[in-house]
């Protein structure tokens, strides 16, 4: 009888995974950590249970976890718990950081299990962070990030300026938006209330702008699961792209655009002297050394040896000596420059007194790629030079600087859109014959959506305003043909539109909170939509991940995808009818518990973002929940002041989005002490957006070493 009933647990709980492991960690923890006794009243155990019996760790194993998550071939979860004891509990900050996690987010025990007590839970949370803070400070583990290659859009960002182009190198169409008329000028601290600018899908004209002819792009570097282009695990070298490189090097600096007109760097780099003896080597060298100390020092990042100067002069003192032309020479050099490991590779280096903090060499170029997406500039490498960057009031006030410079652009044109995943509206189609308003001439109106949170995103970052208002907006920017696409939530309608070059987005104060923010944004709500219908397990997949950074796992390959269209004999049910029983495997439970009322809020907007009360059916839109099991709301209005009760998650989430974008690595458990002191930080200058971006800058994870020591040099 106990076997049979052993293995009606496993089959029942086998979907619950991480839940069920949850639920053993806690009377686990509550006994090995407080010492008192654990009560079957306390963590929900099986009510035949006595109410006051005190409970073993063996007991609670026995009963309660071993069933699942024993030393068989199939533990529930993959994790087997026989053996696991308070002493090596440490040993896995993983799987502890995992299980504060499921416990702050109110993600266990499972829905149909008796609730843990919420005082039970946060003295549990209280521990279990205590836990993992004194586990990091007495091991002080460092998470070393590969050295990785530049991607395209920094690569094209880093050669612009060290040559000081005036035109781009290769045409981006990653950049969505695209600025006209010069509005983005964050040194006024105010966006202004018109801006005119242009979008990737307006085709071929959005392209045409100054670079380098004869230069073509190498291949857009894809984004990370859950992450971004400039992740290091995703950014190799095959011999193929080096080969490419050394070609694309040659490209740039053979292109008939690649001239003193369009050069800033060729007077004192390319311009052949005036006068000089060529056949006197050592006054070659006198006139060479000096360009090349100063060329090379900004192309690879202050970080360059008196044997990397020699090499290169060397070589263009030899082919002077052979009568080849100068500029030519120098030319050649330039591409080898950027071809070379040492300007398309990003690497750390350990200060020389300390055995973890980053030298100030690698902390301008993370903070420069960060911010700006490209090289350091003079100043920067200057305060590297003289080791005082490291400072907090020096990184202090060049964080000032920076934010302050019109190339901040650069940071607005990558993490934003990566951020809020806004590529995948490119690819979405409505309904033609459902959606005809969608479409006007050969566009679509997903050219304007993607426009407006970006826009919002710029003005929350140049005005420094609190974080909440990418939740909740009171303002927001849209053309005349968004305005109409949004239809009853438009904020003052106005006739359609037809502008296809630099469209004209007006500033708007939002006074229907059924709008505003980028959570109820036209762009998300499509992009997250099928041709016909919405999705919301796609929505609220969309929200725990870039909201919450709370992504869920990948659903299981043998589930079919729902039908567009109802099937016959389910035309009458809602969506959230079919979902649920469409639904009803247990091993895809857990994760709908979590993402389904995330995605069920937003089902009143339908697949282009407009308001709708009913289904085609006539049955009306049900979109009431629970946020976090703890808030409920009937309405979107409600949905977003229960995200606003969550607003110091939110900010934990997107301190740990720019952290990963800035240290290019996923984050492991030791940089979650790191991302909860930002949060700490930026709530208590009101949610600032500088503030937190400051925050990121001052970590410890930002100011650490990515590398604890070069294993060998690059070339």
């Amino acid at each position: 009888m106990r076997n049979l009933l052993s293995i009606q647990f496993k089959r029942r709980y086998r979907c619950a995974g991480i839940r069920c492991v949850a639920a053993m960690w806690i009377a686990f923890l509550s006994n090995a950590w407080t010492g008192s006794p654990v009560h079957a009243e306390e963590v929900g155990t099986d009510p035949s249970v006595e109410p006051n019996r005190e409970l073993s760790i063996a007991a609670v194993f026995e009963e309660h976890c071993v069933m699942c998550h024993d030393q068989d071939d199939d533990p529930a979860a993959g994790v087997s718990l026989n053996g696991l004891r308070h002493e090596n509990m440490g040993q896995d900050l993983d799987r502890l950081q995992r299980l504060i996690e499921v416990l702050d987010r109110n993600e266990m025990p499972p829905e149909d299990e008796p609730p843990l007590p919420q005082a039970t839970r946060t003295k549990l949370l209280a521990k279990l962070t205590s836990a993992l803070h004194d586990k990091v400070a007495e091991t002080h583990p460092v998470i070393q990030t590969p050295i990785r290659r530049m991607n395209r859009f920094q690569y094209n960002n880093a050669v612009m300026d060290l040559f000081e182009l005036k035109c781009i190198v290769f045409t981006l169409p990653e950049r969505m938006l695209r600025e006209h008329r010069g509005y983005f000028q964050p040194q006024n601290g105010k966006m202004p209330d018109e801006v005119f600018v242009g979008s990737r899908p307006l085709g071929k004209s959005q392209m045409i702008e100054p670079r380098l002819a004869g230069v073509a792009a190498f291949p857009q570097d894809l984004r990370a699961e859950h992450g971004y282009d400039n992740q290091a695990d995703h950014l190799s070298l095959s011999p193929l792209l080096m080969e490419s490189f050394l070609k694309l090097g040659t490209s740039i600096t053979e292109s008939p655009d690649f001239h003193s007109k369009n050069v800033g760097v060729w007077n004192w780099f390319f311009r052949e002297p005036e006068q000089w003896d060529q056949s006197t080597g050592s006054t070659i060298e006198a006139e060479l050394r000096p360009r090349m100390v100063r060329f090379l020092h900004r192309a690879f990042r202050g970080q360059v040896t008196d044997v990397q100067v020699d090499r290169y002069t060397q070589y263009a003192v030899n082919r002077v000596q052979a009568e080849d032309p100068f500029v030519d020479i120098m030319k050649s050099v330039a591409a080898a420059v950027i071809s070379s490991p040492r300007f398309l590779y990003l690497y750390g280096e350990v200060a020389d007194d300390n055995d973890s903090e980053a030298s100030d060499f690698e902390l301008a170029s993370r903070l420069s790629f960060f911010l700006w997406g490209s090289l350091p500039d003079s100043e920067l490498l200057q305060l590297a030079e003289a080791g005082t960057l490291h400072e907090p009031d020096v990184l202090n006030e060049q964080f000032d600087r920076m934010i302050r410079d019109r190339r901040l652009k650069r940071f607005c044109d990558s993490f934003p859109a990566q951020w809020l995943q806004l590529d995948r509206i490119v690819s979405s189609v409505p309904d033609r014959e459902q959606f005809p308003q969608f479409y006007f001439l050969k566009y679509r109106d997903s050219m304007h959506m993607m426009l407006e949170p970006l826009l919002l995103f710029e003005t929350v970052l140049i005005e420094n305003q609190p974080i909440t208002q990418l939740l909740d907006s009171d303002f927001t920017y849209r053309s005349d043909l968004l305005e109409n696409a949004y239809g009853e939530l438009a904020t003052n309608p106005k006739r359609r539109g037809q502008s296809v070059t630099a469209i004209r987005f007006r500033r708007m104060p939002i006074k229907d909170r059924r709008t505003g923010g980028v959570i109820t944004n036209a762009a998300v709500m499509t992009m997250t939509s099928g041709p016909q219908r919405t999705q919301p397990i796609t929505r609220g997949a969309w929200m725990a991940g870039v909201i919450f950074n709370n992504p869920p796992e990948p659903p299981p390959a043998d589930v079919p995808a729902l039908d567009e269209k109802p099937p016959e004999g389910e035309e009458h049910l809602t969506l959230r009818e079919r979902l649920a029983m469409h639904r009803q495997r247990s091993d895809c439970k857990g994760c709908h518990e979590k993402i389904d009322p995330l995605g069920f809020a937003l089902e009143n907007y339908n697949p282009i973002g407009t308001w709708r009360e009913q289904y085609e059916n006539g049955r009306e839109v049900d979109m009431a929940g629970t946020l976090f099991r703890k808030h409920s709301f009937a309405d979107v209005v409600e949905f977003k002041d229960a995200l606003l009760a969550e607003k110091d998650r939110f900010t934990e989430a997107l301190a740990g989005h720019l952290l990963t974008f800035a240290l290019a690595r996923p984050l492991g458990p030791t940089d979650k002490i790191a991302v909860e002191n930002i949060a700490a930080a930026t709530i208590e200058d009101e949610y600032r957006m500088q503030t937190l971006l400051r925050q990121v800058v001052l970590s410890e994870p930002f100011c650490s070493s990515s590398q604890s020591q070069r294993e060998e040099e690059i070339p």
